[in-house]
């Protein structure tokens, strides 16, 4: 059975392949409005940690992405273990992703859930379209990761001045995973590794004089 945007009148199809979301009367709350929580957090404390888990939220997005973009594009003798690894982390990320909204909501808030929005909001960046070096991409990732890291520190400590002990609770947990991920991904990183023939440039066998004896 055939539909039309007539079936649907909160879509206008404008351009005749393009749907438009026109919902025709405002939202009953917005972005950033903070209503009552039922586990007896102060306001200040939710206000506090609202926009912080909405741009962790919009952070974890663009990793989710990235990573599943670098699962997909991954190449080389280590393609198997590095597209499991890969697939491995964005399936986290996805887990703990739902988990933010989800606290977030548990404070009162609505999340950014576009993605257009979400990109905006985030503090870190998605990498360029297009394929790059397998190195390039892991240290993007691990770039990302850092910075993860530092945030999650500083919402801890909002969410410990304001005796928000679940948020801060999670808030270590997510904080945990980044660490890992961040720290795994180094270790595909290093010199020291047994396809150096396979992986280390001229420059870099010319620098290292065991590289250079063994090549």
């Amino acid at each position: 059975m055939s539909t039309s945007t007539h079936d649907h009148p909160h879509l206008e199809d404008g351009s005749g392949s393009t749907a438009k979301a026109n919902m025709g009367h405002a939202p009953l709350r917005r972005v950033g409005e903070i209503e009552g929580n039922p586990v007896g957090l102060s306001r200040e404390a939710c206000e506090a940690l609202v926009g912080d888990l909405d741009r962790h939220l919009a952070a974890f997005s663009v990793l989710y992405h990235q990573y599943h973009k670098h699962h997909w594009l991954v190449v080389g003798p280590q393609f198997r273990d590095l597209h499991l690894h890969l697939e491995g982390y964005y399936e986290e990320i996805h887990q703990h992703f739902d988990q933010i909204a989800e606290r977030l909501t548990v404070l009162g808030g609505i999340p950014t859930s576009s993605p257009r929005e979400q990109e905006k909001l985030a503090y870190i960046q998605h990498e360029p379209e297009g394929m790059y070096r397998i190195r390039q991409m892991l240290q993007l990732d691990i770039e990302c990761e850092k910075a993860v890291c530092i945030e999650l520190r500083k919402s801890i400590k909002q969410a410990l001045e304001h005796d928000d002990f679940g948020t801060k609770r999670l808030l270590e947990t997510w904080l945990g995973a980044a660490e890992d991920r961040a720290h795994h991904l180094e270790h595909f990183l290093e010199a020291d590794t047994m396809e150096v023939g396979l992986t280390a440039s001229e420059d870099e066998i010319e620098e290292d004089p065991v590289l250079e004896e063994i090549s």
